[in-house]
């Protein structure tokens, strides 16, 4: 009942939206300082970039702070203990959460990407690779019960290959794999951007297959928070999935290059071509949703893998773990 109660706040409050044709926040007004804790500072993530950037948060009246777990056991244990207001990392961390008795645990609210966004890459080019090509071969892959491992793992199994005969190392931390991979260790690493466009220009491997596009439509990523903090801030919690479906119709109607000079200043270290070349890739594989709803069918898809790799002996509620977000309004003109 009180879940019914909430959701019925947060509808009334994107139909008020609705019916004022868009108006944004009184910039006068005091902003809210809210705390997100993101799994990792990625290109992957770009409609939250453009969010930012075009101060769409703002227009919400959120003052965003934005803090990197690098992981999503990171992630989740900042949102847990209160160091941060909103986590955003792969759905399966809110589910362990959840089948391990968290009393305040966290319930997701909005989906941003709708495909798994690592790459396979290989020591020398295969125009014509075949998965079959893995056996025998060591891979670095990601950390167990992670949702990069786990893709990879369904995968695999999707193309009938057993996992006992590929060595999948496990043990490098997020992020270091690229430059394991440059220094001579594995045969094929499993990286995200822009660990995979970084090793091709090198010289150093090249990407010869897409995680997204082999494991189809998958809820790779989405926003939770404590289900106290949702009962607690309705109005932040909409205004705050408002601000995310600007930043994703942007960039569903804008091209590479614009969506790259956009978050450009997030990414300082990185050519500003590079950005679009990265970004480019992940447009051609629909890796952004267009609205921030978790269907059910997304969740119920996540279990299968969950139980599949052997994490999940448990049923997890889809209407304990997901607060359903009618789209709001899109205002796709700053």
């Amino acid at each position: 009942m009180k879940k019914r109660r909430i959701l019925a706040l947060i509808l009334a409050a994107l139909t008020t939206i609705g019916l004022l044709s868009g108006c944004s926040h009184d910039k006068s007004d005091e902003l809210t300082k809210i705390t997100l804790n993101e799994v990792a500072h990625s290109i992957f993530y770009a409609p939250q970039y453009v969010a930012i950037e075009l101060g769409y948060f703002k227009d919400e009246g959120i003052d965003l702070t934005v803090e990197t777990g690098f992981g999503a056991d990171k992630t989740m244990t900042a949102l847990l203990s209160g160091n941060a207001d909103i986590g955003f990392m792969g759905s399966e961390a809110s589910i362990y959460a959840y089948a391990q008795g968290a009393k305040d645990y966290a319930v997701n609210f909005a989906q941003l990407t709708q495909r798994a966004g690592n790459f396979l890459v290989s020591r020398s080019e295969e125009s014509d690779f075949d998965w079959n090509s893995l056996k025998g071969k060591t891979v670095l892959g990601g950390r167990a019960g992670g949702m990069p491992q786990m893709v990879l793992e369904y995968v695999l199994k999707q193309k009938g290959i057993d996992l006992s005969e590929i060595d999948i190392v496990q043990n490098i931390d997020f992020g270091l794999t690229a430059g394991a991979f440059s220094g001579g260790q594995g045969d094929y690493t499993v990286e995200f951007e822009p660990g995979a466009t970084s090793l091709e220009l090198s010289g150093d491997g090249y990407v010869v297959a897409s995680l997204g596009v082999e494991s189809g439509y998958v809820p790779y990523t989405a926003y939770c928070a404590k289900q106290s903090f949702i009962d607690d801030n309705p109005e932040i919690i909409s205004g705050f999935t408002r601000a995310i479906e600007k930043g994703m119709a942007y960039v569903a109607s804008h091209s590479s290059e614009d969506i790259a000079e956009i978050i450009a200043p997030q990414f300082a270290d990185i050519d500003v071509d590079k950005i679009a070349i990265i970004i480019e890739r992940y447009k051609s594989q629909d890796t952004w949703k267009t609205d921030p709803t978790f269907e059910k069918e997304a969740f119920e898809l996540l279990k299968d893998i969950l139980k599949e790799a052997g994490e999940l002996d448990v049923d997890v509620p889809y209407e304990d773990c997901l607060l359903y977000t009618s789209p709001s309004p899109r205002d796709t003109e700053r």
